[in-house]
């Protein structure tokens, strides 16, 4: 199959023809138009791209530019970056996804100015459907700073006052992970939409208590995994359910970084800035960093891990700490697949990313850039040949890129390798959204939960040494 000009008038517009693969016709993504031009399609994801199905199983994209140079810019960065998804009823831009917001602002208040709460701060700054009204921190110095730079703002030591303004209708919680139980319900109560930064809860007991909460109310509850919101990870994902990489042979996982999580303070002070590094009151590497990508899998596969085994010690900072600051973890799924996890704090060598194999392909996904690797013997679709690619080693991936068909028709394809904010700003616009449009958050309250009792089971494993199951019933709220 390949990609080629046809010279064929179709509704006035040179076109290009892919043959049908053959499973289109059937795949539950797939969207058929009865044959002849004027059952176009001009779909929001791919809107300079227009494609039908014709009487002989052809796909027939009519690109709306007036020359074949152009039109082959388009056709190429369409084919090699969008490729398979296309054809399965196209992939979420950045810029489609903002279409349907709302234009009134959502007054919002920020409970927790620690460095992720900064950096919420500084998104939220670039987003012209959110006003920022309120700060909130316990720690003065924390909640001065915040006021001097982002002045005219109301500033409050205790949530409580923050959720008593009228004006502020959403919060997002950016506090220490277990402080989120009572603020998250508190503002439930008090009728505000909530944004949690993920994990939701230390405890699987208080993430219940927060989801049962979630669940029962008419706010949006939406929890920080911010994978979902990924440009990226929405276009791999797209990938993946197409059955692009054909059967999971299994998962693969890991998050090494360079950092002792230990922040300078004394006495109590020390203590409540060093609350990650406090087995009483933190996940630790389970909930603080492997969380997200465990959210990651179940949001790719729809399933979730059956047992757990797990290891884990302190191996780089002997500070006093019992928080390991590396850990290896199995994760088994009721389809024999399995998911093998490591964190550390003491190498940051890999990074962070998640693997998908597949007996056709691989996806890696490293959060700011994403990639396909094709194995020798897997069936080619012709987009391939367009497609922008990486070395790694021996290997050659096939990078995936968020908004190809814009990025095409301008002629900066390149230029679209990653994304051009951090994560959390995807997921924040996400939530606006949901508040926006009244509809179901991107993570909710109850996968925020389930993260939370593997991240659990994982450390519940280390510390017995053996095989911890669990039930369908602990991951329901």
């Amino acid at each position: 199959m390949r990609l080629c000009l046809t010279g064929e008038a179709f509704d006035g517009q040179l076109c290009a023809r892919l043959p049908g693969p053959p499973w289109f016709g059937s795949h539950p993504r797939a969207k058929v138009y009865a044959p002849g031009g004027s059952n176009r399609l001009t779909t929001a994801a791919v809107p300079q791209i227009e494609f039908a199905m014709n009487q002989n199983n052809i796909i027939d994209f009519a690109a709306c530019v007036s020359d074949r140079r152009a039109f082959l810019g388009q056709a190429a960065g369409v084919a090699g970056a969008v490729g398979a998804a296309a054809v399965l009823g196209g992939v979420p831009s950045v810029a489609s996804a903002r279409s349907g917001v709302q234009a009134d602002s959502v007054g919002l208040g920020v409970v927790g100015l620690g460095k992720q709460g900064s950096a919420i701060l500084g998104e939220i700054g670039k987003m012209e459907n959110a006003k920022l009204l309120a700060l909130c921190d316990s720690d003065d110095g924390r909640l001065q700073r915040g006021l001097r730079k982002y002045q005219g703002l109301a500033g409050e030591a205790d949530y409580r006052k923050v959720l008593e303004n009228k004006a502020v209708s959403a919060i997002v919680i950016a506090t220490p992970t277990h402080q989120h139980k009572e603020i998250a319900l508190a503002a439930i109560a008090a009728g505000k939409h909530v944004y949690c930064e993920g994990p939701l809860a230390h405890t699987a007991a208080d993430a219940r208590e927060i989801a049962k909460a979630a669940a029962g109310a008419k706010v949006v509850f939406a929890v920080g995994h911010e994978g979902r919101s990924n440009p990226i990870y929405k276009l791999a994902r797209k990938f993946y359910k197409s059955d692009a990489i054909r059967d999971l042979m299994g998962i693969q996982a890991q998050a090494n970084q360079k950092t002792s999580w230990r922040i300078p303070g004394d006495g109590e002070r020390g203590r409540a800035l060093n609350w990650r590094l406090d087995k009483d009151v933190s996940l630790g590497l389970a909930g603080e960093i492997a969380s997200h990508q465990i959210d990651v899998v179940h949001w790719y596969t729809g399933k979730y891990p059956i047992a757990v085994r797990a290891s884990g010690a302190v191996r780089s900072y002997q500070d006093g700490r019992e928080v390991p600051d590396t850990i290896a973890a199995t994760l088994i799924f009721d389809d024999g697949t399995s998911m093998q996890y490591s964190a550390t704090l003491g190498n940051s060598f890999g990074g962070k990313f998640e693997q998908f194999l597949g007996s056709n392909a691989a996806i890696k996904l490293a959060w700011t850039a994403g990639w396909m690797f094709k194995e020798a013997d897997a069936p080619t679709q012709g987009w391939e040949v367009y497609a922008n690619r990486q070395q790694f080693h021996n290997d050659e991936g096939i990078t995936l890129i968020a908004d190809a068909t814009k990025l095409a028709a301008q002629g900066k394809l390149k230029d679209g390798v990653g994304i051009p904010n951090p994560t959390v700003y995807y997921g924040l616009w996400d939530f606006l959204a949901s508040v926006g449009e009244g509809k179901a958050p991107t993570c909710s309250a109850e996968e925020g939960l389930r993260n939370v009792v593997v991240a659990a089971a994982i450390n519940k494993a280390m510390a017995s040494g053996s095989e911890v199951k669990i039930s369908p019933d602990e991951l329901k709220a």
